[in-house]
């Protein structure tokens, strides 16, 4: 009987670029879908930038945008990165809809009127410079615990504590620099707690993973707490319907944002909605997310619905973060990867098969190990799959017109990849990626390991062998056919190529259990190619200038409230070599709207640094000035020219940038200490 499926993957946040972390999600959530569809299963894909929040409205307020103006243009650039890697959603939306408008606030009423919506009275930080209520990342200062500096509002990243944010010493906005103050106002809370036996019987449920109900229960046993699901003016978001100034927090939208990018979808399409909403629907609901989402998405998000009327999710699919060479994915190393940058120097299917080759149903973290990805492709992709059909496909083209011959050499042999297809087919719905790559390969093995014990090459020299000749690269290549059917649903792109030259129709699973037999095929072309390191090094190198340069032109990084960098020794410190500098020349840099070109004096020793420092400073009054800079950083070619150092600056960002000034007295080339 056919399925009726709705997939969703979690919202990319509207603020910034795709980058190699959030495709591990995109690309486990895409292979799903499109088995799903390849089995024959009506299965619907919908996603949606999530648009709302505080951090779009300051990051809006950075560029001198509106938050309508900067979520359009990151939702036109994720939309490409994500189609470069053929994720083939349905519909791709944003929160910032209408139709989500709609289902937040009848979502939220039918919650007030069940009596699940409280009001209470609390104390927040509040910036008075502003005029706004922070939230906790925005709030910085020093560990109530261990005392180190320039922690987070709720946690500390030196010792692990956890605390509140009025728990912080020192503390101030990491927007304007000053000390926040307490103040009171009255918020809107979800009473998640009364939902806590229906939450128990759903958590044990078999479609959650072990990991993901191991960790509900832990929740269970501190006790579910009151959800606050307001925020204050000024804020990016929806209003709260009869509450002037309250707006929904993000995080109740965000899910909504599901229905709201189906529902697009299905008056698009006539599609009925209802069928896979109402609590009695017979059709799947499943959600791919990552791990660190799982309370939003396995708590809130199902009291929200059953709640209001809706039906709960059928399962929800959690995967883990992904590190580069075992690392978390450094800017400083090139190992931050954009989507775009990796688009434009590798094949996006190599990644798609590197990320299916290490993804199991479980929520383990995913190494993306350079040279193995590279070793990888070229030995499962180039020398076993593809190599299949290139070494069948020439004698077939020009012994014998592109004509396969009538029978298969070895039956048996194409029965037992046949007989495969079902148990691979239930490893994909368990979402055992690695476990289907491996078998596929397995079988590839096999089908070389046919071929060279065959050997066509030495046949094809013999009188009266064209008939096994054809019979033997027939076989091989209805071995490379079946293969390619198995793997479609991870490298979608090379099974369109491998059908054209199969010369047969778009290809569903049931296609691999019938043989082509008496069919002309067409020439071969080469369907991948190999990986050299250069190419992977010019990624990571382009990696590297592309954020070096981006940090240099933002308004400011404050906002982007990026993990502490890796830690450094005091003898690396030590061979910073900080030295005094007269700024002999500043100019503006063409199409560059942060940068100023500074010529530095270093007492004979001329150099041309760029610095992200025009929002705050008129070029002709630096000229003269002193300054200090690094003297012994490597030249880094940017866009519009090689910077030679860097000057140093203090300060939040905007305006209020201050170069560092040296004491008085001091001379161009002098060291500071």
């Amino acid at each position: 009987m056919t399925r009726k499926i709705l997939v969703t993957s979690a919202l990319p946040y509207a603020n910034g670029p795709i980058h190699l972390g959030h495709l591990v999600e995109y690309i486990q959530t895409d292979i799903w879908v499109r088995f799903q569809r390849l089995q024959g299963n009506e299965c619907h894909y919908v996603c949606a930038d999530d648009a709302h929040g505080t951090p779009i409205m300051l990051k809006a307020r950075e560029y001198n945008t509106s938050p309508e103006e900067l979520i359009e243009r990151m939702g036109r650039e994720h939309r490409q990165d994500f189609a470069g890697f053929h994720i083939a959603f349905d519909n791709y939306y944003t929160t910032h809809s209408e139709e989500n408008r709609q289902y937040a606030e009848l979502i939220y009423e039918r919650l007030r009127e069940a009596g699940t919506i409280d009001k209470q009275t609390i104390t927040q930080a509040y910036d008075p410079k502003m005029g706004m209520f922070l939230p906790d990342r925005y709030i910085r200062g020093n560990c109530p615990r261990c005392g180190a500096g320039d922690q987070h509002g709720d946690n500390c990243e030196a010792c692990g504590a956890s605390y509140s944010p009025d728990e912080l010493r020192n503390p101030v906005s990491v927007i304007s620099g000053e000390a926040p103050v307490e103040r009171e106002s009255e918020h809107y809370f979800f009473r998640l707690q009364d939902f806590e036996a229906m939450l128990r019987d759903w958590a044990d449920a078999e479609q959650l993973q072990e990991e993901m109900a191991n960790k509900l229960r832990e929740w269970f046993e501190e006790g579910l707490r009151p959800w606050d699901i307001s925020r204050d003016e000024p804020y990016f978001g929806f209003e709260i319907p009869n509450a002037p100034g309250k707006y929904f927090y993000v995080w109740l939208d965000a899910p909504i944002g599901y229905m709201a990018s189906f529902r697009n979808l299905c008056e698009r399409e006539g599609i009925d909605f209802d069928d896979y909403w109402n609590p009695d629907s017979d059709a799947e609901l499943y959600h791919f997310i990552g791990k660190d989402i799982i309370y939003f998405h396995a708590l809130f998000w199902p009291a929200m619905l059953h709640g209001a009327g809706f039906r709960k999710p059928t399962g929800i699919r959690a995967h883990g973060f992904l590190t580069v060479d075992g690392q978390k994915m450094s800017k400083s190393r090139g190992t931050f990867i954009m989507a775009s940058t990796y688009l434009r120097h590798l094949n996006p299917e190599y990644l798609r098969y590197y990320f299916a080759a290490k993804l199991t149903s479980g929520v383990e973290d995913l190494d993306l190990n350079l040279d193995d990805f590279a070793q990888r492709v070229n030995s499962d992709l180039v020398g076993k799959l593809v190599n299949i059909a290139s070494r069948c496909a020439g004698f077939i083209s020009k012994r014998f017109d592109g004509q396969l011959g009538p029978t298969l050499d070895t039956p048996e042999l194409f029965r037992k990849f046949t007989q495969q297809g079902e148990p691979i087919a239930e490893l994909y719905e368990r979402g055992e990626y690695a476990r289907v790559v491996r078998e596929i390969m397995d079988l590839a093995d096999e089908a070389n390991q046919y071929i060279d014990e065959q050997k066509p090459w030495v046949l094809a020299k013999q009188d009266g062998q064209d008939d096994k000749v054809q019979a033997i690269c027939t076989m091989g290549i209805n071995l490379f056919r079946v293969l390619m059917i198995y793997l479609k649903p991870v490298l979608p792109r090379v099974a369109e190529d491998a059908e054209a030259f199969l010369n047969v129709e778009d290809q569903d699973w049931d296609d691999a259990r019938s043989p082509l037999l008496d069919h002309t095929i067409n020439r071969f072309q080469p369907l991948v190619t190999r990986i050299e390191r250069e190419t992977i090094d010019a990624m990571v190198e382009e990696s590297r200038q592309t954020l070096a340069q981006a940090e240099a032109e933002s308004p400011s990084s404050h906002l982007d409230n990026n993990p502490i960098a890796e830690t450094i020794d005091y003898a690396d410190f030590a061979k910073v070599d900080l030295r005094v500098a007269r700024i002999d020349r500043a100019r503006e840099v063409e199409g560059a709207d942060k940068l100023l070109e500074l010529t530095l004096d270093l007492g004979g020793d001329v150099r041309t640094v760029f610095a992200g420092v025009r929002t705050a400073y008129d070029p002709e009054r630096l000229e003269g000035r002193l300054t200090v800079m690094v003297a012994n950083m490597a030249p880094r070619k940017m866009k519009f020219g090689t910077s030679e150092g860097m000057v140093l600056a203090a300060g939040p960002g905007g305006e209020d940038i201050f170069l560092l000034e040296p004491d008085e007295g001091a001379e161009p080339g002098m060291r500071v200490q």
